[in-house]
């Protein structure tokens, strides 16, 4: 054996090599191959490499290379993103994602209330008590006169208006409270109206049950009913000076700032409503985000457009409408030309009478066109009367509209069909009643309706319209909460060994590498 490999040396160094493959289990040597690949793989991961670095770099020398310490271990830099998501998180969470139900029952509560302070600001007026108060105080205004010499002092005050001397120079002093009493209510009415709502929308804001938005438009509402104070002060002071009307006229106050009072009044009575309805509304379509966003692609159809639209521009014509009637109210309109459809000999009266120069403050009359539109009261009649039928038409050609396209019949959601249903039924009951004042010499009783139902023909156009438009904010909360709740399939989770081809875990999650050979 040993002549053997001196002859052959060749054979002597090989001789080691060959009996250990001879004498070498090779499927137990493949499996401690691929042990050893993927320990391997493990420690060239960072986090590894950070870890069981032979040489750990210090704080100073990461300073000194210009190298955040936080920046270089991967668990420092998970926690710095945790950290700033909760700082993002802890300032974006003061206000609640939706609001609370308890608001929108507020919020509808404050416009059944401001519903009857329009109405009973109607009656104010058309007894002619609004300016048997001829002070505006806001705090100590608020208890009437306690003993016969307070009741003497403000019936003093009140003789010395444009509208006892001209009106009322033989009422009594027993008199003057029943029109007292009517203006102090109406204002008392104010105040609570402004109390319930600014003190609880204080609590509902600090108790973070309203969100960002609605936080906003809840202040918004807020300044608008103090607001509307000022408005009222400002439009009794007009009837108690000569000076704004013609002399020996009839002492009224301005038709502009009554119209402008009314119209104030209306936008705060809808944004109550339409606030607290959203609120109901949002909730409800996040409680079943799917059927919220299938009624949503529905209402987005370009088929609903024009629908859309009509319904936005109806509110607009039903509120120029309601504000006509303020200028009638304003002027006494009502109490001429009392039938219907015709206005004296025809239809219309006389151009010479609709466009009168009397009305003209210019040399070169200007302005008689619009003076005559806002101050005559036969041609304010007129306008009322045009804006009146054009809003009914409407109304009846929407209900068409919709009861006749095969479209739309088929498209409409069931809640737009019931919403057109209470509008057409609310203009019916307009319309009678506009008429039934205007025939009738305009009776307490009925002109009190008619502003009550055309501030309830508004809210009806609105609730069609809360169930028409797609609210641009609870479609975004639908879809994040759709976006959250959509199950993440398997192929989409991977893990870090994902990356490595012949890595994989194995059924119990103990074996690693491809499926291991027998021995």
């Amino acid at each position: 054996m040993a002549s053997l490999f001196s002859t052959f040396p060749l054979l002597r160094r090989a001789a080691p090599r060959i009996s250990k493959e001879f004498f070498t289990c090779q499927a137990a040597r493949h499996t401690a191959l691929r042990h050893r690949n993927v320990q391997q793989v493990l420690e060239s991961l960072p986090i590894q490499r950070t870890f069981r670095s032979g040489k750990p770099r210090t704080q100073t020398a990461l300073l000194g290379a210009g190298i955040a310490p936080e920046a270089v271990s991967p668990l420092s830099s998970l926690s710095r993103t945790i950290r700033n998501v909760r700082e993002k998180t802890s300032r974006k969470a003061f206000f609640a994602e939706t609001s609370d139900k308890a608001v929108a029952y507020w919020l509808l509560g404050s416009a059944a209330s401001v519903f009857g302070l329009v109405v009973f600001g109607g009656l104010t007026r058309l007894t002619e008590s609004g300016l048997s108060i001829t002070e505006w105080r806001p705090v100590t205004g608020s208890l009437p006169p306690m003993n016969a010499a307070d009741w003497d002092s403000e019936f003093t005050k009140y003789r010395s208006s444009p509208e006892f001397k001209q009106l009322n120079p033989r009422m009594t002093l027993e008199e003057f409270k029943s029109i007292y009493y009517m203006e102090w209510g109406h204002r008392q009415w104010g105040r609570a109206v402004g109390l319930t709502f600014i003190l609880p929308a204080v609590y509902f804001i600090a108790r973070r049950k309203v969100s960002a938005s609605m936080a906003v438009k809840i202040s918004g509402i807020a300044g608008l009913i103090g607001f509307q104070g000022v408005l009222g002060w400002w439009m009794v002071k007009s009837g108690l000076k000569d000076d704004l009307f013609a002399p020996g006229s009839h002492p009224r106050v301005s038709q502009y700032r009554l119209t402008a009072h009314l119209g104030t009044a209306f936008i705060c009575y809808t944004a109550m409503l339409w606030n607290g309805l959203s609120i109901l509304r949002e909730r409800k379509l996040l409680a079943d985000p799917v059927a919220a966003e299938k009624t949503f692609s529905i209402l987005r159809s370009p088929e609903l457009k024009v629908f859309r639209r009509s319904v936005a521009g109806l509110a607009l014509l039903v509120f120029c409408t309601a504000m006509s009637g303020g200028l009638v109210a304003g002027l006494d309109a009502g109490l001429i030309y009392n039938e219907f459809p015709q206005m004296g000999l025809g239809l219309t009266p006389p151009k010479s009478e609709l466009f009168s120069d009397f009305y003209s403050h210019t040399a070169d009359g200007s302005d008689i066109w619009w003076r005559n539109m806002l101050e005559n009261p036969s041609l304010v009649q007129l306008d009322h009367r045009i804006l009146a039928t054009t809003t009914f038409t409407s109304v009846l050609g929407l209900w068409a509209y919709a009861k006749f396209s095969p479209t739309l019949k088929s498209m409409l959601p069931a809640a737009c069909k019931r919403g057109i249903h209470g509008v057409v039924g609310f203009v019916w009951l307009q319309v009678i009643l506009g008429i039934s004042t205007l025939i009738y010499l305009v009776p307490l009783p009925l002109a009190s309706a008619h502003q009550a139902g055309s501030l309830a023909l508004l809210s009806s156009v609105m609730i069609l319209g809360g169930r028409t438009w797609v609210p641009s904010r609870a479609s975004r909360l639908v879809a994040q909460k759709l976006a959250k709740s959509t199950p993440v399939s398997k192929k989409a989770v991977t893990t870090s060994f994902g990356r490595f081809p012949n890595v994989s875990m194995g059924g119990n999650g103990t074996s690693m590498g491809a499926a291991n050979p027998g021995v």
